[in-house]
This record gives structure tokens, sequence and C-alpha cells, in this order.
């Protein structure tokens, strides 16, 4: 049964170990990655490196128009919103900060699924794949344990997302092939999310998290701080650190 697959690659350790998962799961993947008007290009440059490495394609997609509609966000605009630094980890996902890019996910999970259902149908009407033999899958690397507190990395949202997509799409209303949102490390603590991808061989090392776009980690702003307690908690040293 031919399975097609689109995994959201941003260049960080959660995505990078997703899409290693997936390329393992799925015949046809493709890595999307998005520059979305972001403050600062190395996290996708680190993407391109990440989809060699784990030898999968990949489609970079200039959608920086996001940064001028989704602005309330210091990841978009930091100059007016600057990046939090030196957080108490306890306390992140008690509220939504500053860097929530407003429905983020919401527009790159419908720009995966406009990808893949093209793939699903050129594949069935095209190829001639029976459609009873054919699986479409979106990779997603949201993680509602160790996180910031964003609402659309909240396992309720995917559900609602997944149902709607389906019903907007050709691929289910007339072929019944459900667009399943793929969601693996969604209860994972960080530390647990790092045992993963040491254990299927991503490249942690080729990854960023930082907010900031500097040539070392600042290791004071929120995604640097949870992803060291997520090392530090799984007993392996990050690798990025030594590259």
């Amino acid at each position: 049964m031919p399975s097609y697959g689109i995994s959201l690659l941003s260049g960080g350790l959660d995505s990078t170990t997703v899409t290693a998962l997936a390329k393992g799961k799925t015949d046809h993947l493709t890595a999307l990655t998005f520059h979305y008007g972001q403050s600062h290009s190395k996290e996708v440059d680190c993407a391109a490196a990440v989809a060699r490495f784990i030898d999968v394609e990949q489609e970079l997609m200039d959608i920086s128009f996001l940064g001028k509609v989704a602005w309330y966000s210091a990841l978009t605009n930091p100059e007016r919103f600057p990046v939090p630094e030196d957080q108490d980890a306890a306390k992140m996902g008690n509220s939504v900060p500053i860097t929530y890019v407003p429905l983020r996910n919401t527009i790159f999970l419908s720009l995966a699924a406009a990808y893949l259902e093209s793939q699903a149908l050129h594949a069935i009407e095209i190829e001639g794949v029976a459609p009873t033999d054919l699986q479409a899958h979106i990779y997603m690397a949201p993680n509602a344990i160790d996180y910031s507190g964003y609402p659309d990395c909240r396992p309720e949202f995917f559900e609602k997302m997944g149902e709607s997509l389906g019903y907007g799409s050709k691929l289910w209303t007339e072929y019944h092939i459900p667009l399943q949102i793929e969601i693996p490390i969604i209860e994972m603590s960080k530390a647990d999310i790092v045992r993963l991808g040491i254990e299927i061989n991503a490249p942690l090392e080729l990854t960023w998290s930082c907010y900031q776009g500097g040539k070392v980690p600042c290791a004071r702003c929120d995604s640097c701080i949870l992803r060291a307690n997520g090392f530090r908690d799984s007993g392996y040293p990050d690798p990025a650190l030594s590259v």
C-alpha cells in the first residue's frame, strides 16, 4: 500500500526527529520548510542540511507574507516585541507568550495538506494508483509537555484540523482517503524526544532551536532553555554545541 507523506521540517530538534521517524514509515516523503518572515534564516539553513543528511526531498517555500499578516509576535516582529529571556521553565505553558505566531500552524497545515493532496490525486488520477491502496500522512512535531504554551500545539487543535481538512478535500470527499495528521511526539518530554532522536540516528548536531539567529545559541530564550533541559535530563550532551 503506497504511502505519501509531508513532514514539516523547520530545522529544529523536534521536527528533525519527526522527519527522521517519518522517513522510515513513508514510501514517498517530502520535507516541507517554510520561510515565513521569521527574523532570521538560521533554522531554515539547518533544515536544508538535515534534509540532505536524512536523504529526503525538500521543498523550501517562501511565505514571508505571513510575517506581515501575523505581525504580533516576537518571532516575526522582534524590533517591536523582544524575545523574552531567562524565563522559568516550570512556568512555561501557563500562558501564551509573545513568541506565539498567530495561527501559524493552521496555515502550515493547510499548505502541507494542499501539497500532499496534489501528490495523492496525481497518483490516483494520472498514475493509476488504486484509491484503496493509498495512504496520505502529514507529519508534524508539536509538543504539549515541555513547550511554551502555544494553543496550536495542543492535541485538540490537531484533531479539529484533521476533521476540517477532510471536509474540504477531494481526497476525502470523493475517494474517502483521510489526510492523516501524525503528531508522534505530542505527549513526549523533551528528554524523551532527545532519546528518540539519538535512537533513530536523527542528525541532532545539525539542528537549531534558538529564537535568535547568532553564530551560537543564546541560551536564554524559551526554546534554548527547554532544549538544554531536555538534553540534561536525557543524559546526553547536546551535539550541536560541539559542532
